[in-house]
């Protein structure tokens, strides 16, 4: 069972990137999805979060408006487009997911964890 994220990179503030997360191994089809991210000397903290079925979402406040999360239709793959980045964006990225709850932004309830992908947004 494995998370794989990537699309990660440098950018300059107000650029865009589009994260991915592939699962392979098992069927996340009726898993929900997350992502979180992990800054230097800073804890851990929610992004955004999808439904299996796709048609829920949640946000952070600090990226609703700039970030979207989605999933393809075979619910393989979860995606994360980021726009209008800032440099307090800088973080490493994961993906998660859960069978324990349709949607949630906490990150105890999320079973399977990415490797992480590292974002920096320069200034």
């Amino acid at each position: 069972v494995q998370l794989q994220a990537y699309g990660g990179g440098l950018v300059q503030a107000g650029g865009s990137l589009r994260l991915s997360c592939a699962a392979s191994g098992r069927t996340f089809s009726r898993y929900g999805m997350g992502w979180f991210r992990q800054a230097p000397g800073k804890e851990r903290e929610f992004v955004a979060a999808i439904s299996w079925s796709g048609g829920s979402t949640l946000y952070a406040d600090s990226v609703k408006g700039r970030f979207t999360i989605s999933r393809d239709s075979a619910k393989i793959t979860v995606y994360l487009q980021m726009n209008s980045l800032k440099p307090e964006d800088t973080a490493v990225y994961y993906c998660a997911a859960s069978n324990k709850v349709v949607l949630t932004t906490a990150p105890g309830l999320y079973n399977y964890w990415g490797q992480g992908t590292l974002v920096t947004v320069s200034s």
